[in-house]
């Protein structure tokens, strides 16, 4: 394939129109119910975005659905479901697209644009953001906020606060802010939360105070990606990357008959020109980062659309997007009429690519495809049997425990790590790791020869040796060897948050009731148990 490499170039004044809290109000839109209620999102057990009203309530993103109901009795709950999101934000992106050129939709609820041309055209960036505002309050009755500055990132937080800042001064409007601003710099795709919380855990905690630090330095120790995190927070947002242009072989295209009317065949079709295209990237060694969606009707309408691909695309990920778009195309939702006819030809162009290399899937993705998709159908079956949050993989975070380190994520969801897991973690437990982590961690006591509770000091000295563990619903344990304990002192620097514990690995004796002295059931059973605020817990049994 003969590509030609686009180089870097400075950055250029680009328009964000954010549509706040999406999911809410695509969910809240389908049920016909009222967004002054206080509603949520929730995806494995989080709460993913909410309304107004639920944040006056004290629910906020991230939080356990648990504690939002606590915190609001008359939560309305939806599940996540990123195609209702999708449709329901065509007409969004039609009535935008009337006034900018070149337009990408990011994910829905995010649109990004250049802001040069159409600034220019209208009389002044600030006139366009009146006009981008008007134009979606009456074609779709939609609220935004827009947000202009120099590159991408600059752009998203600026649009988050509803300003424009001026050119050259982007760094400026970004340094006094919190550096947990990063999550947008791939629209809230969660891939620099590794990297944010190690420097979190470092003191960073302003763009500004990230930028002090040498961008060699930062490069040394997070590479390619770490230095263009940099950039970004320096108001110097470049392409990373380096963009090709596809070659015209990349292009797939499918022509339907009979013509497509229905969402439901959509879904079909999209899943298989999908598949095409992928096979295609992969053949060519390449993935892709935009891809434009083009879909011709019988009465020869045109219709286009350029979706943003934020991460390493898939057969899975690039049909989703396709089947969003339909829905919306067919649907024709928010006042925008539909095609007058069924599509008769569906095609898929990669606008730019890079080198597969640049964009690695991690081992769990990258695996057969064939054999991914059957375990795909079989997990999704077993939870059609069983419930949805009845199938879990696990994922393994950074942290210095075992309950830190081991997280189990509902089959069908992200699974993202939220902290680094080769980071250094003074503290952490070494190898090797418990084969059994209860959940929750059975609460229990370790008392020396006396009967009195064993303690371990701040300076991790211990008091008594220990003799005895004794664990709610278990028999009684002697011990019969014991590790010297280690202590784990974390956010020591924070008012809240702060955890102080100190682990203890024991070995003893379940007794002859609950062991049968072979090698497959052995008497004797190895422990790891932790004290925190005096109070003893088992974190892992070893096998």
């Amino acid at each position: 394939m003969h590509a030609r490499e686009l180089s870097d170039s400075a950055p250029s004044r680009v328009v964000v129109v954010w549509c706040p809290d999406w999911p809410v109000m695509a969910a809240a839109t389908a049920a016909g119910a009222s967004l002054f209620d206080p509603i949520a999102t929730v995806s494995s057990g989080l709460v993913v975005a909410c309304s107004v009203a639920a944040r006056a309530e004290g629910v906020r993103r991230g939080m356990r659905l648990r504690d939002a109901m606590a915190r609001c009795g008359g939560l309305v709950v939806h599940h996540e479901d990123p195609v209702r999101a999708g449709g329901l934000f065509e007409p969004v992106v039609a009535a935008v697209a009337e006034l900018l050129a070149a337009v990408e939709v990011v994910r829905p609820g995010v649109i990004v644009a250049p802001a040069s041309g159409p600034a220019r055209y209208v009389g002044g960036e600030d006139q366009l953001a009146e006009r981008l505002i008007d134009q979606l309050d009456a074609h779709t009755g939609v609220s935004a906020q827009i947000g202009v500055a120099d590159g991408f990132f600059a752009a998203m937080v600026a649009a988050r606060r509803g300003v424009i800042v001026p050119p050259g001064q982007s760094a400026e409007f970004l340094a006094p802010l919190d550096i947990r601003e990063l999550h947008h710099l791939d629209a809230g795709a969660g891939e620099h939360a590794e990297l944010l919380d190690v420097l979190w855990r470092l003191g960073l905690r302003t763009l500004g105070a990230f930028t002090t630090v040498p961008e060699r330095d930062i490069a040394s120790r997070f590479g390619a990606e770490g230095a263009r995190v940099h950039r970004a927070a320096r108001g110097e947002e470049r392409r990373a990357l380096s963009r090709r242009r596809p070659a015209p072989e990349l292009t797939v295209s499918q022509t339907l008959d009979p013509p497509v009317d229905r969402v439901d065949t959509a879904g079909f079709v999209a899943r298989r020109i999908a598949g095409r295209l992928q096979a295609l990237l992969v053949s060519h060694g390449v993935s892709c980062l935009r891809m434009g969606i083009h879909a011709r009707t019988a009465n020869d309408e045109n219709l286009v659309r350029v979706w943003r691909c934020v991460q390493p695309v898939s057969t899975v990920a690039v049909a989703d997007q396709v089947r969003w778009q339909l829905e919306g195309w067919l649907c024709g939702g928010g006042g925008m009429p539909p095609p007058t006819a069924g599509v008769v030809e569906l095609r898929l162009e990669p606008i730019d690519v890079v080198e597969a290399g640049r964009l690695q899937l991690d081992l769990v993705t990258a695996t057969d495809a064939d054999g991914r998709d059957r375990a795909g159908r079989a997990l999704v079956h077993v939870q059609g049997l069983l419930g949805f949050d009845a199938v879990c993989t696990p994922v393994i975070d950074g942290g210095r425990g075992p309950v830190e380190r081991a997280r189990l994520v509902v089959w069908g969801e992200q699974r993202h790590r939220r902290r680094a897991p080769g980071a250094p973690w003074p503290g952490r437990l070494p190898p090797l790791s418990p084969v059994v982590i209860p959940s929750p961690s059975p609460q229990g006591r370790v008392v020396d020869m006396t009967g009195a509770s064993v303690v371990v000091s701040r300076r991790c000295e211990i008091n008594a040796a220990p003799h005895l563990v004794q664990v709610e619903g278990w028999p009684p344990m002697p011990v019969l060897a014991w590790s010297r304990p280690w202590p784990v002192d974390e956010r020591w620097w924070a008012t809240d948050g702060a955890v102080r514990c100190a682990r203890l690995q024991v070995v003893v004796d379940r007794g002859p009731t609950t062991g049968c002295g072979t090698a497959e059931c052995p008497d004797q059973l190895a422990l790891l148990v932790a004290c925190t605020g005096g109070r003893w817990r088992v974190e892992g049994i070893y096998g």
